[in-house]
């Protein structure tokens, strides 16, 4: 039941077509109805906002409308980011975001960042020699640093692309795996594979990874080498111990960029073992010359599933430490 308050009134820009912005069966507003307990009512090119929070779902209406009038396309991911971003009263300008194309995938699409974090994150990337993506599953931490990757390379800004992240199995036991040492470390490496043949292409990538202008390697086979002119990224460093975090950030070489990401949630080290990023978080913070980006699962860019998980299990564990 709303209640009987005062309605609110929005006058829609007249070049504005009120079925994108109502979507789908009216899903938009259902969307911002349910947040706000209100009730949305299109009269003539007028919106008459009744319930619970109308000066909210106003706001956030308002953000719509900003929305669909730079990029009619309102996919359920960015409709679910404006509200809680306008529900937050967070500022996000999503020109400066939309407009920041990073470069095109194989396929011709534009990658670009897709959340305020997302951006800031980017931004720093390009303005930082070492750079730490800390977050949950699918806010695009390693996708984007894989991105920005792949740019600098056809950009001539460095020679060569390094990828690694450790060897560490999710909770399992895989045992005995047949095969040479390239074959039995690549499962381990998949979703370095899978980013770089989604930007670059299966054949390109092939052929960057044949000239040696492209690594995939387990951090394991980092040690000992000093890296310059290239760009690099260690991804699920939540998996690294302290020694290796230092032996690896250590690597770094004239001319090079170093991306750090994980997420501190899923650690999957043997109890006892302090996580090398958890430990590089606190170490390195304020060092001049290193920038740290930080997601929450406001910014997952995946299934909107995937955000409610992340989402009841964090819920989960504080309820467990009270």
């Amino acid at each position: 039941m709303h209640d009987n308050t005062e309605a609110l009134r929005i006058t829609l820009p007249e070049d504005l077509d009120s079925t994108l912005l109502f979507g789908n069966l009216d899903g938009n507003i259902k969307a911002v109805e349910d947040e706000t307990g209100t009730s949305i009512i299109l009269r003539d090119n007028e919106l008459i906002i009744k319930g619970r929070e109308p000066e909210k779902a106003a706001a956030i209406v308002k953000r719509l409308i900003e929305a669909i009038q730079f990029d009619p396309l309102l996919d359920r991911q960015r409709l679910n980011y404006i509200i809680e971003m306008a529900s937050g009263g967070q500022a996000y300008d999503e020109k400066s975001t939309s407009r920041d194309i990073i470069c095109y995938t194989h396929m011709g699409k534009p990658l670009r960042p897709k959340t305020a974090n997302q951006k800031a994150y980017v931004d720093k990337i390009r303005n930082n020699d070492m750079v730490f993506g800390v977050g949950p599953a699918g806010t695009g931490k390693t996708y984007l640093a894989c991105a920005m990757a792949v740019t600098a390379y056809k950009n001539r800004e460095i020679e060569r692309i390094i990828l690694t992240r450790p060897a560490v199995e999710a909770g399992e036991r895989l045992g005995f795996l047949p095969g040479d040492m390239q074959e039995k470390v690549d499962p381990y490496l998949r979703p370095l594979y899978d980013a770089l043949f989604d930007i670059l292409g299966q054949e390109a990538a092939a052929k960057l990874k044949e000239k040696g202008c492209v690594e995939v390697v387990p951090l394991a086979y980092m040690r000992g080498r000093t890296l310059d002119n290239a760009f690099i990224i260690l991804d699920e460093a939540q998996n690294t111990t302290r020694e290796q975090m230092k032996m690896f950030l250590t690597r770094m070489g004239f001319n090079s960029k170093v991306v750090v990401t994980g997420d501190v949630t899923q650690i999957d080290l043997p109890s006892g073992t302090v996580s090398g990023l958890k430990e590089a978080c606190r170490v390195l913070d304020g060092v001049e010359g290193i920038e740290f980006s930080y997601f929450s699962d406001v910014d997952v860019v995946r299934h909107e599933l995937v955000k409610r998980i992340i989402k009841a299990y964090n819920d989960f564990d504080r309820k467990k430490k009270k």
